[in-house]
Order: structure tokens, then sequence, then C-alpha cells
């Protein structure tokens, strides 16, 4: 099945991280590729979205992540109590458990052809209201390490969400745009590239400077031209360039695996993956069963979002800067990060099979 793929790129990671480190003295150049195919990522993402039919769906998408931060901050406080750990600590790390990976769920999603299914677009809703979290998130985060914004930098990111709110509201009040010289771009491939790239990554950039996610940028820039007309030649455009930026994103992840970490901490690291995928898998179960999916749907749904996400890598990156959390945390949350997911797709094709199973044997009576 593709879905190796995701799991040959980490594991290739894994493999070369010893020779790439030898060779660059320190992982920075991959992590700009990884950063760059992130970006890349989501423009493609948000070229898939309708933003019309999206904001029917913000129901689910905004009750879902608050209870997935809920129970995901509460769970924390839990374990954080038992270890007496700081309140800062604690909500760091519930809001990494908290997300889960658009990069691995909507590759799975269209290799099995689900993207534009109930279960498919009910999780899509949960990922994308995520991502937009995700700011906040890094905000709060920053203020818990100490880091005072100035008026200038609220300012300056007050103004950037403005616009973006703007161009969001202008998009869905049209609901079909088109690009000037749109017959001359479908002619001119040199042009087309051009203009692809302009969008994406001058998206990325304009929300950079704003202080926002270069991510976020790239995904509005994404959902711009999926109401555009005549822009099928943007797929066939950065495809090739895609794959290459977004393997970069996996291979990276895969040399954040410490496996000799890992072996000195292999129970603690296998307990807390059990937890944090039967935890996330319930949770996510109980909010689409909640929306109406039937329970097989609402399974599987949950299984798709039961790993924590790319995304939580720059929370902890930014919660170890600031001191938060001590090198030992930085390293243990690294590390589970990237394994959930490698074992994300093996989650989902084991759900897969006893949904399959259980339904099989309902049938029979």
């Amino acid at each position: 099945m593709e879905q190796t793929y995701i799991i040959g790129y980490i594991m290739i990671g894994v493999v070369a991280k010893q020779y790439m480190l030898k060779t660059i003295g320190n992982m920075d150049y991959l992590r700009l590729l990884g950063e760059l195919g992130v970006i890349l990522l989501l423009f493609f993402i948000g070229m898939e979205i309708n933003l019309v039919d999206f904001v029917k769906q913000w129901r689910i998408a905004v009750i879902g992540v608050i209870a997935q931060l809920t129970l995901s901050l509460f769970l924390m406080l839990g374990v954080g109590t038992y270890f007496d750990w700081g309140i800062a600590r604690i909500i760091v790390l519930g809001f990494v458990v908290a997300l889960s990976s658009s990069a691995v769920v909507i590759k799975l999603l269209q290799d099995k052809g689900l993207l534009d299914s109930k279960m498919g677009k009910n999780v899509l809703s949960i990922l994308l209201a995520q991502d937009v979290a995700f700011v906040p998130l890094l905000l709060i985060i920053s203020q818990l390490g100490g880091t005072k914004m100035t008026s200038w930098d609220l300012a300056l990111m007050a103004i950037g969400a403005s616009i973006i709110l703007a161009l969001l509201i202008y998009i869905y009040t049209k609901r079909s745009l088109k690009f000037p010289y749109a017959k001359r771009i479908a002619k001119d491939h040199e042009l087309q590239f051009f203009v692809a790239v302009l969008l994406c990554f001058g998206g990325a950039l304009i929300t950079s400077l704003f202080g926002l996610s270069a991510a976020l940028g790239a995904f509005v820039g994404g959902m711009l031209i999926n109401a555009t007309k005549e822009t099928h030649w943007i797929q066939d455009t950065l495809h090739s360039f895609r794959i290459l930026f977004v393997s970069f994103f996996f291979i990276s992840i895969g040399m954040q695996i410490d496996v000799g970490f890992i072996q000195n901490n292999i129970e603690t690291v296998l307990s807390a993956i059990i937890i944090i995928f039967l935890g996330n898998h319930i949770l996510n179960t109980v909010v689409l069963r909640y929306f109406s999916d039937s329970w097989k749907e609402a399974i599987l749904g949950g299984a798709y979002l039961a790993q924590i996400g790319e995304l939580s890598f720059l929370l902890i990156a930014t919660a170890f800067t600031y001191g938060i959390i001590e090198e030992f945390s930085y390293n243990f949350t690294i590390n589970i990060i990237s394994l959930t997911l490698v074992i994300s797709p093996f989650w989902i094709g084991i759900t897969e099979k006893a949904i399959a199973l259980v339904f099989r044997r309902q049938k029979q009576y």
C-alpha cells in the first residue's frame, strides 16, 4: 500500500541519521527542507478545501478541537500532578498531545480514496481547525515561557490575522474567483510554475512577516487556488516538487528518533504511546459519533486522528527554547511524536481489520 512510503521515508531518516550528522554536523539543513515540505504540503491541502463546504462543518471542527484540548490538558494534569510537574509544563504537553498530523492523515485518506467521504470530511475539518488553533497555542507557550510580546508584535499579528480573515471572507462571498490572464497562464508552463511558487511561498512569507505561521499562509494560498477557475495545471506543475520536499519532511522526522534513548526508556515510551493512541482514538470516536457518523465511520475516523502531529514538534521546540521543559522531556517528547507517526498507519490498518471482523460477525447473526 502507498502508506508504506511514509514509513519508508521515516525509516530512511532513522538509518541515515548517523551518516547525516557526520556529514553536515547537525540537522538544521534537513529540518529546513522539512519545513519547506510542510509549507508545500499545506498549500496542496488548501487546494483541496472548499471554504463554503468547510464553513458548513464548523461545529464538528470547533467542538472537536476544544474537546481534544480539554481532555489532553486533563490527562496531562493527572500525569503532571503525580510526577510533580509545573503548570506550564502540563499545559505545553497537553497542547502537544492534542494535535494530530495533517501530513500523515491526509496522505492516507488520499491514498485510500476517503478524502471525499463523510468520515474523511469530518476528519479533515478537525485537522484544519487544529492547524488554525496552532497559532494561539504557540502564542500561549511563548507567554508561559516569560516572553512578553511587545505592542508592535501584537499589532503585526493582529494586522496579519485581519488580512487573512478578510481574504477568507472575500473567498467565501465570491464563491468563485478567476486569475487575471488565466488563459495565457494555462498555455505557458514556465509561467505556471512561477505563479504557483508565488502563491505558495509568497503567502508563507507574508504570514511569517506578520509573526504568524508560514504554513498557514501557504494553506490560505491553496484555498485561494481552490476558489479560482482553470487552475488544474498547478497540481501537475508542482506534483514532483511536492513529493521531493514532503519526503524530506518525513526523513527529518526519522532523523529525530533516538534509538538509544528509546531502548533506555522503553517501558515509559511504550506506556506513553499506548495511552496517547487509546486516549485520542476514544475521544475522537466519541466526537465523530456525536456528529452522526455511524459507529463504523466514527471508530475508523478516531484511528486516523490518534497520533500526534508534526506541528507538535514546533510547540515542544518552542517550549524547550523558553526553558519550560528540560532536555530529557524534550528528547522524550520528540521521540514519542516521531514514533506515533510511524505507528499510525499500522494502527489504522489494525482498526480497519477489527472493524471488518466485528461487522462481518454482526451480519452473520
